[in-house]
């Protein structure tokens, strides 16, 4: 899956993942390979992924809205807290 973090300002990350979880308004989700298409608001939380090559990691949004669509993924965040 492709997966792309994007806020106003820069885009934070792009590239190959195995899987991502997203802190959603009504909980948290976790999206993997052939994922059904989805659009969902994201609340203040932490979005993990999971890359190929180099293991989990972690970025901090403060809100937004993420896409699913054939193994794309699309995360607009309101921001990103360092």
């Amino acid at each position: 899956m492709y997966l792309e973090i994007i806020t106003p300002d820069k885009k934070v990350f792009e590239g190959e993942v195995e899987s991502a979880t997203f802190p959603g308004t009504k909980g948290s989700f976790q999206v993997l390979a052939n994922h059904a298409p989805l659009i969902s608001t994201l609340a203040n939380g932490s979005v993990t992924y999971v890359q190929k090559a180099g293991g989990a990691q972690q970025v901090q949004v403060q809100g937004g809205v993420v896409e699913v669509l054939n193994n794309k993924i699309i995360v607009l965040a309101e921001s990103v807290v360092a």
